[in-house]
């Protein structure tokens, strides 16, 4: 006995005509007869009582018909439940991110993958570097879109390249240097600099060092991208900055080309070793789509 057989019987008691029936199946009548002809031959008993036009379900036939819609019922429920499953209904994806780094591809990588798991639930975290990587190993979130750490900040985790950022300086629209169409390292350098807090982002200190030397003017840090931009838009300072931030800020402050051009800033995703989640393997794709 199988499914299909629930399926025909069913049909045939709830029209009570084998034509009927068969119309629906898209099946012959004939071919339809003799599968419920094969499935009383296996009960060993009547189930229908056959008339010149209609069919009447036995008291046999009415026990079964009841037993049968059950469990094609949860047959249903079952394919349901891993389609919905299949399709993020009961997922729930943690996601960190650095605004300034992934403006432009954050949107899109959310768009696509909402387009491919459609009842997923995705939840954005606003985390500094050190966050993230505390947070990732504490799987409190599944992935990170960040800028590439060093290679002792990923032990236990991997990391896929997505994007590369050119280096820039971030000036007010009305300060001196944002008439210029690039700037050197040896200009920039006199400027008072605000920058992001040492704490939670090392690494961006380090960068700052190494293009610009220790004797900086740090006269502000700030822990998120949208404090820096309003600093500087407010001229207290220049900060250094990756191209793509202009998606974040607009036109409220200059972004100008840093020459002769540093390496790039690597931006990628961030998760945990080992065999990746369907919704996690399919949200980095996006991303790498999106980038």
């Amino acid at each position: 006995m199988e499914l299909r057989h629930l399926r025909y019987f069913v049909a045939v008691a709830e029209t009570e005509n084998v034509s009927r029936a068969a119309l629906k199946l898209h099946l012959s009548q004939p071919g339809l007869s003799r599968q419920i002809t094969d499935l009383e031959e296996e009960l060993n008993v009547l189930l229908l009582e056959r008339g010149a036009h209609s069919v009447r379900l036995t008291n046999a036939g009415k026990i079964f018909f009841r037993e049968a819609q059950a469990v094609l019922a949860r047959a249903d429920a079952a394919v349901a439940a891993v389609r919905e499953m299949a399709g993020g209904a009961h997922t729930e994806l943690h996601v960190g991110y650095a605004p300034s780094l992934t403006a432009q591809i954050l949107p899109g990588a959310l768009r696509t993958f909402q387009t491919e798991f459609p009842r997923a639930r995705v939840l954005l975290h606003d985390l500094s570097t050190e966050e993230m990587l505390a947070r990732l190993r504490t799987q409190k979130i599944q992935v990170s879109l960040m800028v590439k750490p060093c290679p002792k900040q990923l032990r236990g985790l991997r990391f896929e390249e997505l994007a590369h950022y050119p280096i820039c300086i971030a000036v007010a629209r009305n300060h001196a240097l944002a008439r210029r169409r690039s700037v050197t390292g040896e200009l920039v350098a006199r400027e008072n600099f605000i920058t992001y807090t040492r704490a939670d982002y090392p690494e961006y200190h380090a960068q700052l060092a190494e293009l610009f030397g220790t004797k900086l003017r740090l006269v502000e840090e700030h822990d998120s991208a949208t404090s820096l931009i309003a600093a500087v838009e407010s001229g207290r300072g220049v900060a250094m900055v990756p191209a793509c931030m202009a998606c974040l800020a607009g036109d409220r402050i200059k972004i100008i080309p840093l020459l002769p051009a540093p390496p790039a800033l690597i931006v990628g995703a961030v998760s945990r070793t080992g065999p990746p989640t369907a919704a996690l393997e399919k949200f980095i794709d996006a991303a790498r789509r999106a980038a």
